[in-house]
C-alpha cells in the first residue's frame, strides 16, 4: 500500500518516497522532482514560443511562501497575466521578466507578496500526465 505526501504549495499528492522539501520552493521533495522532468523534457522540445516559461510561472505562483525569494513571488503573477491576459508567447515574457529586472537594478529588494489562497486546477502532475509534445503543451497552456 502506497504512503502519499501532498505538497504543501500546489496540493498534489504523491507516492511518498521520503524526499526533502525543496528549499528554493514551497513544495514537497516529490513534486520539486516532478517539475525537474518536465523542465528537461521543455528544454528537449527546442520549443520557438518557449512554453517552459509559462511552468516556470505557474510553478512559482502555486509553490510561493517560506523560502522563496520574493522576486519569484512577483515575477510569477507578472509573467501569467502577460500570457493568459495580453496573449504574450513564454520568450516574450522571459524577455519582460528581464527587462523587470534590469529597471529594477541589482539587488532590488522585490515586496514578499502572499501565496494565492487556492493554487489552481491544474498543477505539474497533471501536464506530465499529458503526452510528451503537444499534449504538454496543450496542458501548459
Amino acid at each position: 500500500m502506497y504512503r502519499f505526501v501532498k505538497c504543501p504549495g500546489c496540493g498534489a499528492e504523491l507516492p511518498d518516497r521520503h524526499l526533502p522539501v525543496s528549499d528554493r520552493y514551497l513544495a514537497s521533495g516529490e513534486c520539486w522532482e516532478l517539475y525537474g522532468e518536465l523542465t528537461a523534457n521543455n528544454m528537449e522540445e527546442m520549443d520557438p514560443f518557449f512554453h517552459h516559461q509559462l511552468c516556470v510561472d505557474a510553478h512559482g505562483a502555486q509553490h510561493s511562501g517560506g523560502p522563496v525569494k520574493p522576486i519569484t513571488t512577483v515575477f510569477a503573477p507578472v509573467g501569467l497575466y502577460l500570457a493568459v491576459e495580453r496573449g504574450f508567447y513564454g520568450r516574450q515574457v522571459q524577455i519582460a521578466h528581464m527587462k523587470l529586472a534590469k529597471k529594477a537594478g541589482k539587488g532590488a529588494e522585490w515586496p514578499r507578496l502572499e501565496p494565492p489562497e487556492r493554487p489552481g486546477d491544474i498543477a505539474v502532475l497533471d501536464v506530465m500526465k499529458g503526452e510528451p509534445g503537444s499534449g504538454r503543451k496543450e496542458m501548459i497552456q
